[in-house]
Parts: C-alpha cells; structure tokens; sequence
C-alpha cells in the first residue's frame, strides 16, 4: 500500500481519538499482516468501494473497548451495555469517515459500520491484498488498527504493494 493511501488513517485515528475520547494515541509502526493475528474481542470494520476497494477495522480487547466507549459515551459502557456495539462502530466509521476526506484524487464510498464480538476472533482479509496492522498505545491500553486496500482506479493499479507510513 502507498504511504499516501495509510498516513490519513494514522492522522484520523489520532484526530478522532483526541477530539472524541480525550486521548492521546501512539500509533506504532505499520506491519505487514501475517497469518490472522492479532485477536480480538470486538472488532469495528468499515468497508470502502469506489476508486479503491477494502476495508478499515479497529481491533479491541473487551477490556480496552469498555474503556475507550465509557470514554467516548461519556458514561460507563460495558461490554453487555445497549450501546456497546454501536459506540465502537461510530468511532470506526469516524476514523473512516476522517480518512476518506483526506484522500485526494479518489472517490471512495465508505460503508455503514459492521461490529464482530467474539472472544479471540480472528479477520480475514482478501489474500490479492496486503494488510497492514497499526498497534495504537493510549493510557487505557493498546488496540490495533487492521487496514487493507486495493486502488481499483486504473492510474494508481501499480500503486497496491509498497509498505510503510510517516507521521
């Protein structure tokens, strides 16, 4: 994946997690998803079709996520509260959704948010695709976010396979 097509998620990330939860992330360095790891809990994944094809997720563990959607709610959710699920599909769709304003010359279509709970559940991605895995650190313990995309517009179609992001 090209640096410029990663580097709006990473900018979105800490936009949204600083404007929305209060916190701070350290996004560590991008690696080439091998295999299905990581697990996780609770999963927030939104889709993107258009002049590129793939999707977005945010990877938690039940703990992390109860945290960070107290956080976001601004009361105490849980993992067994109402509006669980959709906290962390809201915040997945607006990392998406921050992302996709900042991708210049394409236009994409995100999709509505899909929330997978599960203990230890694994994502799988197309294998056409690499993807890459971002671990987020914030006080509140760490989470990865899992990015896969193909450039379906025919001027950027040798642009898919190189790895790496700048802050």
């Amino acid at each position: 994946m090209d640096v410029r097509y990663i580097n709006p998620f990473v900018k979105s990330i800490a936009n949204t997690f600083q404007t929305m939860c209060g916190l701070s992330i350290n996004v560590e360095k991008p690696q080439l998803k091998s295999g299905d790891d990581p697990s996780s809990d609770v999963s927030g994944v939104i889709g993107f079709s258009g002049d590129a094809a793939g999707s977005v997720a945010l990877l938690f563990n039940y703990d992390v996520a109860s945290k960070i959607a107290s956080a976001f709610a601004g009361t105490e959710i849980n993992e067994d509260h109402d509006d669980f699920s959709d906290a962390i599909g809201e915040l997945a769709n607006m990392v998406a959704g921050g992302a996709k304003a900042q991708f210049e010359g394409l236009n994409i279509s995100i999709s509505l948010p899909n929330v997978i709970r599960g203990k230890n559940h694994n994502l799988s991605g197309s294998k056409s695709a690499p993807r890459l895995i971002i671990p987020c650190n914030t006080d509140m313990g760490t989470f990865y976010m899992e990015i896969g995309m193909v450039l379906t517009k025919s001027v950027a179609a040798s642009q898919t396979a190189a790895v790496g992001a700048s802050q």
